[in-house]
């Protein structure tokens, strides 16, 4: 199934970046695109995780299950913002290919 850009989606993306600091490097003043993904993929892959060890302990009963399907839905809806913004780059990279030098 192919996730489409959804304002959910992106609201949920802006707030995980704007928690990160949006990537703007002090130094130069300008943005630092490639630490900004770095770290949006790496809280998307400890989102996962998360989602994994609460499955876990509802499994055995440590906790809710209601933990269990808001952690699983909130790793669902990381997976598919990570899977639009691929697209979006394989998209922009393609255009740029395209393009006469």
């Amino acid at each position: 199934m192919v996730a489409s850009l959804t304002p959910a989606l992106a609201a949920a993306a802006y707030g995980g970046v704007a928690k990160t600091g949006g990537g703007v490097n002090e130094v130069s003043g300008g943005s630092d695109f490639g630490a900004a993904l770095q770290r949006a993929f790496t809280q998307a892959v400890e989102t996962g995780r998360e989602a994994d060890s609460t499955a876990s302990a509802a499994m055995t009963g440590q906790t809710g299950i209601t933990e269990a399907v808001l952690a699983v839905s909130k790793a669902e809806l990381t997976l598919q913002t990570a899977v639009a913004m691929r697209d979006k780059v394989v998209s922009a990279y393609q255009e740029v290919m395209r393009m006469p030098i």
